[in-house]
């Protein structure tokens, strides 16, 4: 009997893989040296025509399950790795079975949390992941989707203006519903407090991470954090008739955690003094979209409001407020946005993705100016960053050499 193939597309360079090997011991002339989070099952990086995939070993039936749950999650245009194919049926020369693999398209940009420590993970950026991870759980648990698993290491993780954005990398434990209810969105928290606590100990334990940091308290952010933005996205305010300034307010604040309102559920008192609003929250990805539509660039929210803001900026200064707008941003996007991502030399171009290097060229602009107390034009930072910043930077596209699995870990109880 031969393999039983699933894919997401045609894709006959699959069959060129040794599939009747186990995965463990595939030669080191297929493999993407990239860094792997802490996984329960073997994973390896493959290049397939120009493309990365990840692999992982895993029981046919559990492989089929996850590939259906991706791809839901993808199609409900949620955060998460794209399944494209599971390999069935495999044997190897002996003709014992093997276990199915599962295919995902690597994340570009994307690190779990572990390659980090290469950057020095500091209290910071410990809590920065974290609120990254809440705003996750949250747009997951508004989709209906019960995770199961909820950690850093079942998380990817890719800089947004200063911030991070996480991606769900693992979901063979997940259960997607039409909604959740309080005890199973809780049971979700519960578990993302509790692996927290272990992921920052077995770091601490590893000498990686400093032990004046206390895993604990850090790990219950994501319950303070996960309860703020829930209540923002889902609660029922009350307001006076006359305070109707209130409903725009509340928008413009959805809209500022990166979230569209679709829609108003507006209830009056029977005297008609006092109006009852609940948002409908239709997804994250207010600014993204903007930018798209006007520009093209697919970047993540916070990069899409740094560069809306820049956007503004350049035309309040060139006195365009009444042109059209779509016209502006293509002249923003010709004159400002393409000029300085190319200014990198092309050797240095996997170092961030344009929209990061954007982002970080604005802030090395400020801060020159704040230390030469006068306006540096945005050239002048452009050389300065690319000659003395951009170099020393890590390369994010796809980061070699740091395999996290050989991170040690503690052992627990």
């Amino acid at each position: 009997m031969g393999l039983d193939i699933t894919a997401a597309r045609p894709w006959p360079a699959l069959l060129d893989l040794p599939w009747e090997t186990p995965l463990e011991d595939w030669p080191e002339d297929l493999l993407a040296a990239l860094p792997r989070g802490i996984s329960r099952h073997v994973v390896r990086f493959v290049r397939i025509e120009g493309r990365i995939i990840a692999v992982k070993e895993i029981k046919a039936d559990i492989a089929r399950r996850e590939y259906s749950l991706l791809r839901n999650l993808r199609r409900l245009d949620q955060p998460a790795v794209e399944a494209v194919g599971i390999i069935a049926g495999r044997v190897d020369v002996h003709g014992e079975p093997l276990d199915a693999c599962l295919l995902t398209r690597h994340l570009q940009f994307s690190l779990p949390y572990r390659a980090m420590l290469s950057q020095a993970l500091r209290s910071g950026t410990v809590q920065r992941l974290i609120d990254a991870l809440a705003v996750l759980l949250v747009r997951l648990h508004l989709n209906g989707f019960w995770w199961g698993d909820v950690s850093l290491s079942n998380t990817l993780f890719k800089r947004n203006a200063g911030e991070f954005a996480a991606y769900l990398v693992d979901a063979e434990t997940g259960e997607l519903h039409n909604r959740l209810s309080d005890g199973q969105r809780a049971h979700d928290l519960d578990i993302a407090r509790v692996n927290i606590a272990g992921e920052l100990m077995d770091l601490q334990a590893g000498g990686l991470l400093s032990d004046e940091i206390d895993a604990i308290s850090v790990s219950e952010r994501i319950m303070t954090r996960y309860a703020e933005l829930w209540a923002e996205l889902t609660r029922v305010e009350t307001i006076d008739r006359g305070e109707r300034w209130l409903v725009d307010e509340r928008i413009r604040r959805l809209n500022t955690l990166g979230f569209d309102v679709g829609e108003l559920d507006i209830e009056t008192d029977v005297d008609g003094t006092r109006i009852r609003i609940q948002p409908k929250v239709v997804d994250a990805g207010h600014h993204s979209r903007r930018l798209l539509r006007l520009t093209g660039l697919d970047v993540e929210d916070n990069q899409a409001r740094r560069l809306l803001n820049d956007l503004d900026s350049f035309r309040a200064a060139h006195d365009r407020q009444n042109d059209d707008e779509e016209i502006v941003a293509h002249d923003w996007l010709t004159t400002i946005y393409e000029p300085i991502t190319r200014a990198a030399p092309r050797d240095l171009r996997a170092k961030l993705e344009p929209a990061e290097l954007f982002h970080e060229v604005l802030e090395h602009r400020w801060y020159m100016s704040e230390k030469l107390e006068r306006d540096v034009s945005i050239d002048e930072a452009v050389r300065d960053y690319v000659d003395w910043v951009l170099p020393d930077k890590p390369d994010e596209r796809s980061v070699v050499g740091v395999d996290t699995q050989s991170i040690p870990v503690r052992a627990r109880d």
